[in-house]
C-alpha cells in the first residue's frame, strides 16, 4: 500500500500536482485508516492530503482512476469477446473442458494463457500491473512510437510463445478424446483472447505514457512557453503561465529577501572591527557591522490595457501584487486613454479576480483608442506629489499612442521626482519607433527599458529588480 500510494504521488508530480513530503506521510496515514475497502473513501483521503488547488481536482481525479483502477479496466476487455458460446451453460461447459485439459498440462501452460483461456480477470490484472512495475513497457515520446512500445510490451509478456502453449493445449484435447469441433471452438476462443490482449497492451502504454512522459516532456513543455510570446497564448496556456508566473513571483521573492536580510545585517565595518581588536593584541574576535538602516522601496505600475497587450498585462499585475509584502506599498494604475487606479481592487478581491476586474473595463474605458500622452498627464496631474525617492516606476506598455501628443515631460518629472523608471515594452524592440510608437520619445526618461514579451525575457526583469 505504501509503495502504492508513494507511486502515485511520483505521478503528480510529473503531472504538475505539487506534493510536500508532509503532505505525502498524512498520504500514508490517511491510506492506512481508510484501506481499500471503500474505493471513495480512499480517493477522497488522499484527495484531501494531496490536492491544496482546485484547478488540480481533475488532473487528481483522472490519475487516480487510471491509476488504481485502469488495469482493472484494461482486464474488463476479456468480458468483450464475441465468439463465446452465446448460451451461458454451453459457455460455462467450454470453461470448465478447458479448465481440464490445463490442469493436465499443469507448468506447461503460462499464467498468461490460463488467464486468457479462463476469463481469469483478477490474474490477468495481476500479471498486467507486473508488467507495468518492471519498467519492461517504455513510454512513447510520440505517437509513432506507441506501436514499438507495444511490441517491446508484448516481447515483455511473452506473447511469441502463446501458439506454441495452444498447439500443447489441443494436443491434450485431442487425446482426451475432444471432438475437432470443440477443438475449433477453444482455438477461436483462443486467438480472439490473444486479439483482445493486443489491444489491452496499446491501452497499457498509452497509461505509462501519461504516466511517464511528462518527466521529460514537462522540461520541453517549459522551454517552449518560455519562448513563446504573450500575445499568441491559447486558453490552456495561459492557466499554465499564471503558475509560472507565481513561481517567479516566489523566486523574486527570496531574492529580495535575502537581500532585505543581508541589508538588515548590514555590511563589514572594517575601521571598526580593526579598532576593537587592538584590545586582543591585533586579533578580530569581535566582527563589527555597518547598520545602516534600509528602507523597503515603494512600487507604482502603470499598465496599458488596451486590447493589444492585454495578456501581458494581466501577467503583470499577477506578477507585481505577488510581491506586494516586500514593498511598504504597492500602487497599481490601468490606463487605455484614461488613467484608473487599482490598487483597492487587489486589496479587497482574490488576485485573478482583481485582475479580471481591472481589465474588463470596469475601472476604464477598455474600449478606448491608447492615448498614452494623454494618460500620462493624467497622472501627473492627480499622483505626482505621491512619488519620492523610495519610488520605483513600473511601466508596461507598448506606447503606440495612435498619433496623439506624446506628453513625455510628464514622464520626465515623474522620473526625475522617483527612484527610477523601467519601462517593460511587450513588443519586439525591431519595431520601436516605428508608425504610431512613440517608444523612443519615452525611452529618454526611462532608467531601464526592457523588451518584455515573454516568460525567458521576465526572468530577466527578476534579475533586474533582483540586483538593483
Amino acid at each position: 500500500m505504501i509503495n502504492r500510494v508513494l507511486q502515485f504521488v511520483a505521478i503528480l508530480r510529473r503531472n504538475g500536482i505539487r506534493v510536500s513530503t508532509a503532505e505525502t506521510l498524512d498520504s500514508v496515514e490517511a491510506s492506512l485508516v481508510t484501506g481499500l475497502a471503500d474505493r471513495d473513501t480512499f480517493k477522497s483521503a488522499l484527495r484531501t492530503a494531496m490536492v491544496k488547488r482546485p484547478v488540480d481536482v481533475p488532473v487528481f481525479d483522472g490519475l487516480f482512476d487510471d491509476f488504481f483502477s485502469g488495469m482493472g479496466r484494461l482486464a474488463a476487455g476479456l468480458d468483450e469477446n464475441d465468439t463465446a458460446p452465446a448460451n451461458p451453460a454451453e459457455y460455462q461447459e467450454l470453461l470448465d473442458r478447458i479448465e481440464e485439459l490445463l490442469d493436465s498440462l499443469g507448468d506447461e501452460i503460462s499464467p498468461l494463457a490460463r488467464a486468457l483461456l479462463l476469463n481469469d480477470q483478477a490474474a490477468l490484472e495481476k500479471i498486467l500491473r507486473e508488467l507495468a512495475d518492471s519498467g519492461k513497457v517504455p513510454a512513447p515520446k510520440s505517437p509513432s512510437s506507441q506501436q514499438g512500445a507495444v511490441r517491446a510490451a508484448a516481447k515483455a509478456l511473452g506473447l511469441g510463445g502463446l501458439s506454441q502453449e495452444l498447439e500443447r493445449l489441443l494436443e491434450a484435447g485431442e487425446a482426451a478424446g475432444n471432438q475437432e469441433g470443440e477443438l475449433d471452438q477453444i482455438r477461436q476462443l483462443f486467438n480472439e483472447r490473444v486479439k483482445q490482449l493486443g489491444e489491452m497492451l496499446k491501452s497499457l502504454v498509452k497509461l505509462q505514457g501519461r504516466y511517464d512522459s511528462s518527466e521529460e516532456a514537462a522540461p520541453k513543455e517549459k522551454d517552449r512557453l518560455l519562448d513563446k510570446s504573450f500575445y499568441y497564448l491559447s486558453p490552456t496556456e495561459i492557466r499554465e503561465m499564471r503558475d509560472a508566473v507565481a513561481v517567479l513571483a516566489r523566486r523574486l521573492r527570496n531574492l529580495l529577501a535575502l537581500r532585505y536580510k543581508r541589508a538588515k545585517r548590514g555590511r563589514l565595518d572594517v575601521k571598526s572591527t580593526l579598532r576593537q581588536s587592538m584590545e586582543f593584541g591585533g586579533i578580530p574576535f569581535r566582527v563589527r557591522y555597518d547598520r545602516r538602516k534600509r528602507e523597503r522601496p515603494s512600487v507604482v505600475v502603470l499598465c496599458d490595457i488596451s486590447d493589444s497587450v492585454r495578456t501581458v498585462s494581466r501577467f503583470m499585475l499577477q506578477f507585481v501584487h505577488s510581491l506586494q509584502d516586500m514593498y511598504s506599498r504597492v500602487r497599481s494604475f490601468v490606463f487605455v486613454a484614461d488613467m484608473g487606479e487599482v490598487t483597492r481592487l487587489f486589496a479587497e478581491n482574490e488576485i485573478q479576480s482583481a485582475i479580471q476586474q481591472a481589465i474588463t473595463g470596469d475601472v476604464v474605458n477598455v474600449y478606448a483608442h491608447s492615448n498614452f500622452g494623454r494618460a500620462f498627464s493624467q497622472f501627473h496631474r492627480d499622483q505626482l506629489d505621491t512619488i519620492d525617492g523610495r519610488t520605483t516606476v513600473i511601466v508596461l506598455g507598448d506606447a503606440r499612442n495612435n498619433y496623439n501628443a506624446a506628453n513625455d515631460w510628464a514622464l520626465r518629472d515623474i522620473q526625475q521626482r522617483a527612484r527610477r523608471v523601467i519601462w517593460l515594452n511587450p513588443e519586439n524592440r525591431s519595431t520601436w519607433g516605428f508608425g504610431d510608437s512613440e517608444m523612443q520619445v519615452y525611452a529618454v526618461h526611462c532608467d531601464v527599458v526592457e523588451e518584455c514579451r515573454n516568460l525567458r525575457q521576465l526572468y530577466k526583469v527578476v534579475d533586474l529588480l533582483a540586483t538593483t
